[in-house]
């Protein structure tokens, strides 16, 4: 099965893929990591990114997709794969579209977790961080023992300015711009699920196998 996986920053994109991965023993294709192996492997087009990285520029979407093409033929894809973080925007996707078409294959599944803008801003301005061991805490879902003190190492815990409300406002900002025209690209070829990210991460589960054998 080839598959995107669409769905704002707090809803649970990374726990559901996990429980893909395992259902459908495809890869998890994330542009973040397949860049950062590239970068570490020093490959040509690892290096052309970087020209634009070091700069603190976007990468083109022509060198995105390239970087994906590459690991969309690797043996491990053969199966199917679940991209994860691409496309994000119209273009990237109708890019996409034709370059998987030179290798006569075809998104054939998207899944978009939805979840509404109060319960992601609970979910991920409730982060905490140790600043001495990197501990990972949730006010709500997972607290400290003690209020403000690391259960390991008694470090300090702090909020991550990407977990303050107002810079998580202008992320779902922006996705919501990226994100509405690729709801209606994949909607239009009849291949949108779109599953309600809110209640256990099994309920969640149950809800998006159900719409992948549907």
């Amino acid at each position: 099965m080839r598959m995107i996986l669409l769905g704002p920053p707090g809803c649970g994109k990374g726990t559901q893929a996990k429980m893909l991965i395992d259902t459908y023993g495809i890869p998890q294709i994330s542009t973040g990591d397949i860049l950062r192996e590239e970068l570490a492997q020093k490959t040509p087009l690892g290096i052309e990114a970087k020209t634009y990285m070091d700069k603190g520029a976007l990468v083109p979407d022509a060198l995105v997709i390239k970087i994906i093409e590459g690991r969309l033929k690797k043996e491990d894809c053969k199966g199917g794969f679940i991209l994860d973080g691409f496309p994000r925007t119209l273009a990237q996707a109708e890019a996409l579209e034709t370059t998987l078409a030179a290798m006569k294959l075809q998104i054939e599944q998207v899944l978009s977790i939805e979840v509404d803008d109060a319960e992601l801003i609970r979910r991920l301005t409730g982060r905490r961080i140790c600043r001495q061991c990197g501990g990972s805490y949730h006010l709500v879902f997972n607290p400290p023992r003690q209020e403000g003190r690391c259960d390991a190492c008694s470090g300090e815990l702090y909020q991550r300015d990407d977990d303050k409300e107002e810079t998580i406002r202008k992320r779902l900002t922006v996705y919501q711009a990226q994100t509405e025209p690729l709801i209606s690209f994949y909607q239009k070829k009849g291949m949108l699920h779109s599953i309600p990210g809110v209640g256990s991460i099994d309920e969640i589960k149950g809800k998006i196998l159900r719409a992948l054998s549907s």
